[in-house]
């Protein structure tokens, strides 16, 4: 009697090397985007426990958050997606649009929105 020999063979490997790259390549595209947005929430949060944001402005707390987001080297956040409210609590709200190639003509779009309270 002859033994069938059993376990992986080139193909299947080809296979399971192909999923892997294509969801490592879709994981590559998009960690630069949630890593951004991470920075964007982290500034945030940063501007909302600074000692005397409730007492400015809302053009001061936009500087504020600017520079801060300056030094994170955030692009997608543009002076038209930030909005601050001083009226009654004070809050920062930021919503914004990803619009990056997948390949191809194929694009993916990731929206963000994140409102924090200042100064609690």
């Amino acid at each position: 009697m002859q033994r069938r020999q059993r376990g992986f063979t080139l193909i299947g490997l080809l296979v399971v090397m192909a999923v892997v790259g294509f969801f490592a390549y879709i994981g590559m595209k998009l960690f630069p985007v949630y890593s951004e947005y991470y920075s964007v929430v982290t500034a945030m949060k940063g501007l909302a426990k600074e000692d005397g944001v409730r007492s400015l402005g809302a053009d001061a707390i936009r500087q504020r958050f600017d520079k801060r987001l300056n030094m994170s080297y955030v692009e997608s956040v543009k002076p038209n997606n930030v909005r601050v409210t001083t009226q009654g609590t004070p809050q920062i709200r930021v919503r914004y649009e990803v619009r990056r190639t997948l390949f191809g003509n194929l694009d993916f779009i990731a929206t963000f929105d994140r409102t924090e309270t200042l100064g609690g």
